[in-house]
C-alpha cells in the first residue's frame, strides 16, 4: 500500500481512496450502520442511530490546524464550531459534546487555558452540553503541540442526507468561499493582512430554523471544510447520482481570496470554509429560503447552480465559467493547505 502522505489527510480524493481501501472494503454491511440508520454505508459528516421519533445524530472529528491561534479563532473555537455544525448539516440539533486533548510536554499552560476557555465559550453560547473528556501529555518532540479530537451527539426528527438531490434542485451557498482556508494559508505563509480572517463560526442560528420551517425542501446540506466546496459537490453529484453545474459569475470569493490563491496556486473552491453552508434545495422553495437566509444576517447567501440529470458523457460537477465556457470541477488532489483544521 506504499507509505501515508500529507494528501491522504487534505479531504480530497485521496483521502477517500484511503478510507475505503483501510477500513470500507474490511467491514462487512451489517457493521457500516446501525439498524435503519445512516453509518459508514453512506459516509456523511455525521451518523445517525434510530431511536422511536427521530435519530440520534453523532459525530467526531480530530483538530490538528496550525497555527492554533489564527486571525478569526483558534483550535477551540474550530473543534466546538465545527462539531456542531456537522450535526447541523445532517438535520440534527446538537445537545452534547466530548473532548479528547492531547498535549505536548512545555507547552504554554496560558495558551492551553486560552484554547480550552475558546471552546468552552462556543458551547456555552450554543447551549451545548460537555459532558465527557480524556486529557494526555505526549513527552516533549513526540507531538507538535496539541491535537484536539471532540464527539459530538444530537438529535434529528429528519435526516438531510445528500442523495436525496433531485434534478432541479438550486445549490445556495451562505457566505463567501474559501475564508478559513484563505486565514490559515496566509499565516502559514507568514503573511500579515486584515484582508485574510477565518469564517469559523457555529451555523445554529441560520441551520435550526431553517430545518424547523423547510426541513421536506432541504435536500442536502454541508460544511464544505478540508476540500472545500469542490469536494462537496462532487460528493453530492456521486451520491444522489446527478450531474452540478455551477456559475463562476455567482460563486462568492472575496478578491483577496483570488489573489492569495492565484499567487499560491490554489482554486478557492478547494479551499475551507468553516462558517459557510452548502444547500440543495427544491426550486420551487429556493427563492423564499434564500430570503429566509438573508434575514437572517447572512447576505451574501446566494443561488450559484443547480442539479440536472446525469449524462455520461459529462463530468459529475460542471463550472460555466466567466468568459462562456465549461470545465469539469474535479474533486481536490494532493496536499492544498496543510493542518487547516
Amino acid at each position: 500500500m506504499g507509505r501515508v502522505s500529507l494528501a491522504h489527510g487534505s479531504g480530497g480524493i485521496e483521502t477517500s481512496h484511503l478510507l475505503e481501501r483501510l477500513i470500507l472494503n474490511r467491514l462487512p454491511d451489517w457493521m457500516k450502520r446501525l439498524g435503519d440508520g445512516l453509518g459508514l454505508d453512506y459516509p456523511d459528516d455525521s451518523a445517525a442511530i434510530p431511536i422511536p421519533g427521530g435519530y440520534i445524530v453523532a459525530t467526531i472529528d480530530a483538530y490538528t490546524v496550525s497555527p492554533i491561534f489564527f486571525p478569526g479563532g483558534d483550535l477551540g473555537k474550530l473543534s466546538a464550531a465545527g462539531t456542531i455544525n456537522d450535526l447541523l448539516m445532517l438535520g440534527g440539533r446538537p445537545a452534547a459534546v466530548l473532548d479528547a486533548i492531547v498535549v505536548e510536554e512545555g507547552m504554554d499552560m496560558d495558551d492551553l487555558s486560552r484554547i480550552v476557555e475558546s471552546m468552552i465559550s462556543i458551547l456555552r453560547m450554543e447551549g451545548v452540553c460537555l459532558v465527557g473528556g480524556d486529557i494526555k501529555v505526549m513527552p516533549s518532540g513526540q507531538l507538535d503541540g496539541i491535537l484536539v479530537t471532540t464527539a459530538g451527539v444530537g438529535y434529528a426528527s429528519k435526516l438531510i442526507v445528500d442523495k436525496n438531490i433531485r434534478p432541479g434542485d438550486k445549490i445556495i451557498v451562505t457566505g463567501p468561499i474559501g475564508e478559513h482556508g484563505a486565514a490559515i494559508l496566509a499565516a502559514q505563509q507568514g503573511i500579515k493582512s486584515d484582508e485574510f480572517k477565518s469564517d469559523v463560526s457555529p451555523l445554529t442560528r441560520l441551520m435550526l430554523p431553517l430545518i424547523e420551517k423547510y426541513a421536506d425542501h432541504i435536500h442536502a446540506a454541508r460544511d464544505p471544510t478540508r476540500g472545500g466546496v469542490a469536494m462537496a459537490l462532487n460528493d453530492w453529484s456521486k451520491s444522489s447520482d446527478t450531474m452540478i453545474v455551477v456559475y463562476e459569475s455567482e460563486l462568492p470569493v472575496r478578491e483577496p481570496v483570488v489573489n492569495l490563491c492565484e499567487m499560491m496556486g490554489v482554486d478557492p473552491l478547494s479551499l475551507a470554509s468553516e462558517g459557510t453552508a452548502l444547500l440543495a434545495v427544491s426550486p420551487e422553495k429556493a427563492g423564499e429560503v434564500l430570503e429566509q437566509i438573508h434575514g437572517l444576517g447572512y447576505n451574501e447567501a446566494r443561488i450559484i447552480g443547480e442539479a440536472r440529470s446525469r449524462t455520461s458523457s459529462v463530468g459529475l460537477v460542471v463550472l460555466k465559467t466567466l468568459i462562456g465556457g465549461a470545465r469539469i470541477l474535479e474533486p481536490p488532489s494532493g496536499e492544498i493547505v496543510p493542518r487547516i483544521c
